[in-house]
């Protein structure tokens, strides 16, 4: 009697074993699927944010099959497809769903606007670049930054050995509010805050309009290879060491800025000499990673690394310097 006792006892203590077993792996697994699309929330996020389109498309879809009636999934696939140039997809896409709102609504009418203007110009879609317009800019002006842009292109990718996988968007504006991303200070001329804004009277002067290009496209490459993850000094030193606009300039007046100014976006400063003075301080600092070592192809894993590392990280790993200390031998 004592034996069968005790056999049922050891089967009753393997049951509760074996169930506790199975829901503690069950709750592994729900945990693993939940961290798994955390992270793939996460990596989405960097990818809209860093204009990442095509990992961006893939990420989006993915979490669709999860959710497909999800209304913000849904929209930001078709910002998506608009933002890749796949205007036809995006208005099949967006009367596909079956219900429309404001948003679904002003990326139809402007998808159906760019693609009559693209018409009306006769401008065939470009390699590297996504076209829109604010105004009605030239034909001829449109194919003249187009045609710099792709030289600039071309340079870029050879400099940095990167090829980035997805069109980069150029803006040709007239208004003066750069198409509704708000008033900008006086001393800005081109911006890229995601996309390339270009005023388009500036295609009147080649001896601006060129370096400047150079400029904000560098901008663009920065961004695809660090996913944003890189302070305005590095970015702003970067692209004027590209361009070689403050190549032997001489100190600006007043005191030093602090790394903190130096870090925040460049286009808050109202002030034109505190504007310069930010930007001098970028080049110096950025030619002072330069003149520790002056191989471009250790410089180009530097800020390449940037978006794993982290900035502090790269300057300690590649140049064994801190950025304060960058800005106090500048000073």
């Amino acid at each position: 009697m004592n034996s069968l006792k005790n056999i049922i006892l050891i089967v009753a203590i393997l049951l509760v074993l074996i169930v506790g077993l199975r829901i503690e792996k069950e709750v592994s697994a729900k945990k693993e699927a939940c961290e798994k699309r955390e992270a793939l929330i996460v990596e989405t996020n960097e990818c809209i944010e860093s204009g990442e389109w095509i990992c961006a498309e893939r990420n989006v879809r993915l979490l669709l099959q999860e959710n497909p009636d999800d209304k913000n999934l849904q929209l930001h696939l078709a910002g998506i497809l608009f933002e890749q140039e796949r205007y036809e997809d995006c208005v099949n896409y967006i009367a596909g769903l079956g219900y429309s709102n404001k948003d679904f609504d002003y990326l139809t009418e402007k998808s159906r606007l760019l693609l009559h203007e693209m018409a009306t110009l006769e401008l065939e879609r470009s390699a590297h670049f996504r076209l829109e317009f604010d105004g009605r800019p030239a034909r001829n002006d449109v194919l003249e930054a187009l045609s710099v842009l792709e030289v600039a292109y071309d340079s870029l990718c050879r400099l940095f050995e990167f090829y980035p996988e997805n069109k980069m968007s150029l803006v040709l504006h007239e208004a003066a509010d750069y198409q509704g991303v708000g008033p900008r200070p006086e001393w800005v001329g081109a911006v890229f805050d995601g996309k390339l804004r270009v005023p388009v009277n500036m295609m009147q002067y080649p001896e601006v309009y060129r370096p400047m290009l150079f400029h904000e496209l560098t901008h663009a490459f920065v961004r695809a290879m660090t996913r944003s993850k890189i302070p305005l000094w590095i970015n702003e030193g970067i692209a004027q060491v590209v361009d070689g606009s403050r190549a032997g300039k001489d100190r600006p007046e007043g005191g030093a800025p602090s790394l903190n100014a130096l870090t925040e976006p460049f286009v808050n400063e109202k002030s034109t000499d505190n504007a310069v003075r930010l930007y001098w301080y970028s080049d110096r600092m950025v030619r002072g990673l330069l003149n520790r070592n002056n191989d471009f192809v250790h410089f180009r894993k530097f800020v390449q690394s940037i978006r794993n590392l982290g900035a502090e990280q790269a300057l300690k790993e590649f140049y064994s310097v801190t950025a304060e200390q960058l800005l106090d031998e500048v000073r």
